[in-house]
């Protein structure tokens, strides 16, 4: 569905924050029937500040003024927080409402020049590494989606680069053209509705036709996932021996290599971690899949490697006058990204702050790499899902295990147990809500906790 559909339509925007903003100020003069913004008490949407230029444009209702409305509607724009298991959403569907989102309205219009980036880890990184090296070889590009501005509000552009949410995946009528996929890890299952949900939701991206779709063929379950698609689907792997990997160069120091071809040294790359190497063999495919010859162009990606900047609240550390390295990873949520986390310091003595919020994740795979790597560190558990955490990990001899009441805490008990040298690393593994407005939020009380336990 195109944005010049909704003309004349009866058309409900479900949310506040700034996809629903963008949402919005794109179809008013479009010229609907109607336009009305809901909210309800289950997905209680925060205003963001661009609401205020709206305020009093747009009927917003709540309630059951809201579920009469969502009911009556012909175009249903979700906003990416409203789950596809939302008792209304279900009723919307059935009663023929068309359901979609800001993404996806923007994507039809706009799918050729777009290389769309998702992926359970590591899709932020990779997309603001496509954008970055892009820019540095000279190829112009607007960043967005997920990720800084919203699709439906981002300028006129020769190549887009779109973070994308599984939220975002999810309604989707068009694939960008250029798919990135950078792994694949249970999450968010009572958004979808269970793992099978998920994955559906999640590889949406590339069940609309796209040209091509780059992957991390490092990832087990992703490479089983689409395998599932059959062999029409346009497949271009990264992480092998084929393609774009990292192995022993000319010094025998790691290099990424195309092929057989050594490109430039791993160090080279400003992002510690086995996974942060990977993200960029992604995001290196995805330039060779719109044009850019890597091979001939390594010296010019080697220094734009040099600038880039590495993202906020991922593997970002605090140097502390105590010789402990604290370190903000709080865009963990699953477990898998938290051993990502670990494997980028297991040279170092290692205190681990785990727990978030509770969503019932598994966390087998957290135990089983413990165990299988013999990892010795101090296990910080907060709330609420800290117990369990700490109870998968009863059987892990190595680890020395605490609780604590809450992060601040957490980072009073790590100064105690951590040596001079050693790292202290929230990596959560599970998301910031209950607790902390967002991952932003449990990042700042971070912060303020390094400097607040500093003179204790």
């Amino acid at each position: 569905m195109k944005l010049t559909e909704l003309h004349g339509r009866r058309v409900v925007v479900w949310g506040t924050g700034r996809e629903a903003v963008a949402a919005v100020k794109a179809i008013t003069p479009l010229a609907p029937a109607e336009l009305i913004v809901v909210q309800d008490h289950q997905q209680p949407a925060k205003a963001t500040a661009g609401w205020s230029e709206l305020a009093g444009s747009v009927p917003v209702l709540s309630g059951a003024q809201a579920h009469a409305a969502i009911l009556r509607a012909q175009v249903l724009v979700r906003s990416p927080g409203v789950a596809q298991t939302h008792p209304w959403l279900i009723e919307a569907r059935a009663a023929g409402v068309r359901v979609t989102g800001g993404t996806a309205l923007w994507m039809a219009e706009h799918a050729a020049r777009t290389i769309g980036v998702t992926g359970s880890k590591g899709k932020s990184t990779t997309s603001t590494l496509i954008s970055h090296l892009l820019t540095a070889v000279g190829r112009p590009n607007v960043l967005g989606g997920n990720i800084g501005t919203a699709a439906l509000a981002l300028p006129t552009a020769e190549l887009y680069v779109l973070e994308l949410s599984m939220y975002q995946c999810a309604d989707l009528d068009d694939s960008p053209r250029t798919a990135v996929l950078t792994s694949l890890y249970p999450e968010h299952l009572d958004w979808s509705g269970g793992e099978r949900e998920y994955y559906r939701d999640k590889l949406n991206l590339i069940a609309r036709g796209p040209e091509r779709v780059v992957y991390n063929a490092l990832d087990q379950r992703l490479v089983a996932e689409l395998a599932a698609f059959g062999p029409d689907l346009p497949l271009l792997p990264a992480g092998g021996p084929d393609g774009f990997h990292v192995a022993s160069g000319p010094d025998g120091e790691p290099w990424f290599y195309r092929g057989a071809e050594p490109l430039f040294p791993r160090s080279r790359l400003p992002l510690v971690g086995r996974h942060n190497a990977s993200n960029l063999c992604v995001a290196l495919g995805a330039l060779q899949a719109v044009g850019v010859d890597c091979l001939a162009l390594r010296d010019q990606l080697a220094e734009g490697l040099a600038g880039f900047q590495p993202l906020a609240h991922r593997l970002t550390p605090f140097e502390d006058p105590s010789g402990i390295t604290f370190v903000d990873d709080s865009i963990s949520t699953i477990p898998e990204s938290a051993i990502h986390a670990i494997e980028a310091y297991l040279d170092r003595p290692l205190t681990v702050i785990l727990g978030g919020q509770d969503r019932g994740l598994d966390y087998g795979p957290l135990r089983d790499f413990l165990l299988a790597h013999d990892i010795a560190a101090t296990v910080i558990a907060i709330p609420d899902s800290g117990p369990r955490i700490l109870h998968a990990l009863r059987d892990v001899p190595s680890l020395v295990p605490l609780s604590a009441d809450d992060l601040t805490d957490a980072v009073r008990l790590a100064r105690r147990h951590t040596p001079a040298g050693g790292v202290v690393l929230l990596s959560p593994a599970a998301p910031s809500y209950g607790h902390f407005d967002n991952f932003e939020h449990r990042s700042r009380v971070f912060a303020e906790a390094i400097a607040l336990t500093a003179s204790q």
